[in-house]
């Protein structure tokens, strides 16, 4: 029987017990979470309030920001005499120098788009920092487990984070520049402890823009990945605020449900990777895809308006929880790597890759709209998932795994 008195002193063993490394990424994981959440819940309001934008220049501000995603392999070239972890750093830092420019100096649209550049390449150089040095801190086996754990801290932050934004305008009379200058701070104190962890071996820069013929499975997923984002990013919440004509809000609650759905789902899913292999973890994601896009495209046809919208809802929540299996992905590419030198370059090409796929999907799905209605843009939904099924059942792992860092928990 566990006594409730023992729980505060079971729970320090615990963390106490953590590696050092392993502490200090989780709480830069925690405040990145936290911050890119604050930007996140207050950014359309500052552009909706400080500019007034028209319909083209909101759409237009998605390539500032997504641009960084199609350089990311380039620019981490450049910078290839950082280690990774100093690599997670700059580009805090980067986060950080962007979110103070957009919030105190953005004296016109233009001017902010730049500071908005700098903000996107710091977050988008983070992406495949985050998942090589959460691998490399896991045990062996236990890859899925770690990255898992590691998404659930960060669900938690941006739970935290939002509701900080909500407290912060509600009762503390916030304004942007309070926001941004939280979210600069979070940033860089995240930074700093980035900063604290112990330097690695670096790697050449070739190494970063060689795209190595072993790895065409992964890099074949990853145009899938990202040809596959913009369903969820772009054409789904359309679905709900112009076919079902709910108010942005809605989106909102629906993002809020499943940040606190997925701290609880995203161990479970990591753990699932280690037992069940990526091969089922990637197929069954493929096989919920198909549903997902045809519950989006279709329910309205087949269904009451009430319950259509419903499943709708559910749909979104389903496919934000889906997003959260990159960490299979990213786990393959580690046991399939020749060394250990090419796992965060190809996780860099892989942001790369993704980016220019998800652009061009944004914009071929916007024609499929306009053309022949709603409904095609998920029938290209349904396409690309069957394409990643036939992708995901060629997953062959090797007989060895690779090797562990020394000092993971």
């Amino acid at each position: 029987m566990i006594h409730i008195a023992s729980i505060p002193t079971t729970l320090f063993r615990r963390v106490s017990g953590i590696p050092r490394e392993l502490k200090l990424f989780i709480g830069a994981s925690m405040m990145m979470g936290m911050a890119y959440s604050i930007i996140d819940a207050t950014f359309n309001n500052f552009l909706n309030t400080r500019f007034a934008l028209t319909g083209f220049e909101r759409s237009f501000l998605e390539f500032p920001r997504e641009i960084p995603g199609v350089l990311v392999v380039f620019v981490s070239a450049l910078l290839w005499f950082l280690c990774s972890r100093r690599l997670g750093a700059v580009s805090l830092l980067l986060s950080a120098v962007g979110a103070l420019l957009i919030g105190f100096i953005s004296s016109s649209y233009t001017t902010m788009v730049i500071w908005l550049f700098i903000y996107s390449m710091g977050q988008h150089l983070f992406m495949p920092v985050a998942s090589a040095i959460g691998m490399e801190l896991a045990r062996e086996g236990k890859t899925g487990r770690r990255l898992g754990q590691l998404n659930s801290v960060r669900n938690m932050a941006v739970v935290v984070g939002s509701f900080a934004v909500f407290l912060g305008f509600k009762y503390l009379n916030f304004d942007f520049q309070h926001t941004f200058s939280l979210s600069a701070l979070i940033f860089t104190i995240a930074a700093m402890l980035m900063f604290a962890m112990k330097s690695q071996d670096i790697r050449t820069p070739a190494t970063y823009l060689e795209l190595h013929r072993e790895y065409r499975l992964y890099y074949i997923m990853a145009v899938l990945s990202g040809s596959r984002k913009q369903i969820f990013i772009t054409f789904a919440p359309w679905v709900l605020v112009t076919i079902f004509n709910q108010p942005t809000q809605l989106l909102a609650k629906l993002l809020t449900i499943g940040g606190i759905v997925g701290i609880v789902f995203q161990p479970v899913l990591g753990w699932m990777i280690d037992r069940l292999g990526e091969r089922i973890v990637l197929a069954s994601e493929a096989v919920m895809l198909v549903f997902v896009c045809l519950g989006y495209g279709f329910s309205r046809f087949v269904l009451p308006e009430d319950i259509a919208f419903l499943v709708v809802c559910a749909c979104y929540i389903l496919d934000q929880m889906l997003f959260s299996v990159s960490m299979a992905r990213s786990t393959y590419m580690k046991k399939i790597a020749l060394q250990p030198a090419h796992i965060q370059p190809a996780l860099s090409a892989s942001v790369t890759i993704d980016h220019i796929f998800s652009i061009s999907v944004a914009l071929i799905g916007g024609v499929l709209w306009n053309t022949f209605g709603f409904q095609s843009v998920f029938l290209l939904g349904v396409v690309i998932a069957l394409g990643t099924l036939l992708a995901a059942l060629q997953v062959r792992l090797p007989k060895h795994d690779a090797p562990s860092v020394p000092g993971a928990g």
